[in-house]
């Protein structure tokens, strides 16, 4: 495994840097509010097209964890005009797909299809975002089938203390709670409350399309436009969900299941994009575990051999921002295994970072960008990202400048900031004694 990331980083290392190229895209604003945003790849004969929403678990209601998601995933399921078992039967009559969901901030409904198709596509696509009938039948499958899925998911240890971390850091905010909600709340939802919630957030003025492939940007903007024009924004502004909380309690929770290893996840609250310690704190860390030549990997898993895994991340929402480190150890070597995980956070911020460190960080997450553009799907989800967070299309120039410009000492001082074990709260799941 290390030899195979050192040789990605060679490889990435070997690639032309970034330099300062926006992201190749032409952006439109559309009447009623969409924005749509288009990357030529004539190259590929096949067309994606997002379709984005602020309409995920954010934005649930208090009393109905679950309920953007299962309003989400039923778009798809029937039309005024036509069943769910028609709508699929018509894409993939053409080989396309045409499939909805929600994330935690936003419901996403994405088209893949031949550039001789595209017509169809879209017909379909803006069919289901205007036109969804909600069948109470689809309704009642739907539940069962996220119900079971939920229950599946339970089987998988880094899924049961990823929302029990949730819930930790985000107390009495809708992060707090899984995107699908649960067994229980999800078995509750009523289609008059799928209705609500799809005439509340599926609305034009906060919509954005993202369209890259076989496709000419002028010609697309017409055709969108053609078929949006009868979907108008209600009056009443949309409402937003508050930003998560700054200094939730530090709390420490096990969940005993029978397992042979442990998953240990340590978190707290961060900062992201148009923060001036978020570069800094990307790169630091990349340096505390981001790959297999980062402190953790090399103390935990190679010197000492305790983890099976080992790594840290940021993790950016557009309501709020966290830093998470994740563990995966032998039952009998989860103390140990800690111990070294917070000496080393510890250790970020009491020593200087070595230059050569430092640099090969700042190498990595710089080349590594590339791989961000090289499939149509990643350049439409980035995109996607781009305009949902308001980073504009000049982002890879203003990325390749913030992390070139971290020091050291940034570093040192973020390490200080953010990284303080005491300040982390934890999840533990695994058979402990």
């Amino acid at each position: 495994m290390r030899r195979l990331a050192a040789s990605l980083l060679a490889l990435l290392l070997a690639l032309p840097t970034l330099g300062a190229a926006p992201l190749p895209a032409q952006r439109f604003v559309l009447p009623e509010g969409p924005v749509l945003l288009v990357s030529e790849r004539p190259a590929i004969p096949l067309v994606v097209v997002h379709v984005y929403l602020p309409a995920g678990s954010a934005f649930d209601p208090p009393d109905a964890p679950g309920l953007a998601n299962l309003t989400a995933e039923m778009l798809t399921r029937g039309t005024a005009q036509r069943t769910g078992p028609a709508l699929d039967e018509a894409i993939e009559f053409v080989g396309g797909s045409l499939e909805s969901g929600a994330g935690r901030d936003g419901a996403t409904v994405t088209l893949s299809v031949l550039r001789k198709d595209l017509g169809l596509g879209l017909d379909l696509l803006f069919e289901v975002l205007t036109q969804p009938a909600f069948p109470e039948a689809e309704l009642g499958r739907k539940v069962k089938e996220i119900q079971a899925a939920i229950r599946r998911s339970e089987q998988n240890p880094e899924n049961v203390a990823a929302r029990a971390l949730g819930a930790l850091l985000y107390p009495g905010h809708p992060y707090g709670h899984p995107v699908a909600g649960s067994v229980e709340a999800v078995g509750k939802l009523t289609r008059d409350q799928v209705v609500a919630f799809y005439r509340q957030h599926y609305r034009p003025d906060g919509v954005i399309v993202v369209a890259a492939g076989d496709v000419k940007a002028d010609e697309l903007r017409q055709e969108i436009v053609r078929r949006i024009g009868a979907w108008k924004a209600p009056r009443e502004a949309l409402r937003k969900p508050p930003r998560t909380p700054v200094s939730p309690p530090v709390s420490s929770q096990t969940i005993q299941r029978e397992l042979t290893q442990a998953t240990v996840l340590l978190g707290r609250p961060a900062v992201g994009h148009g923060h001036p310690d978020f570069y800094p704190l990307v790169v630091a860390s990349y340096v505390l575990g981001g790959g297999s030549t980062s402190r953790l990997y090399t103390r935990v898993r190679e010197e000492r051999g305790l983890a099976y895994d080992v790594s840290s991340h940021v993790g950016v929402g557009r309501f709020g921002a966290s830093f998470i480190v994740s563990l995966q150890t032998r039952t009998d070597g989860v103390g140990e295994a800690t111990r070294l995980v917070r000496e080393e956070m510890v250790r970020l911020g009491s020593e200087p970072v070595a230059l050569n460190e430092l640099a090969l960080a700042k190498d990595y997450l710089i080349g590594s960008f590339l791989l961000r553009l090289d499939t149509t799907a990643k350049v439409t989800g980035l995109l996607q990202t781009v305009e949902e967070l308001g980073l504009g299309l000049d982002y890879p120039v203003r990325y390749k400048q913030g992390i070139e410009k971290v020091t050291a000492r940034d570093i040192q001082r973020v390490a200080r900031r953010y990284l303080d074990p005491t300040g982390f709260s934890s999840v533990t799941v695994g058979n402990l004694p």
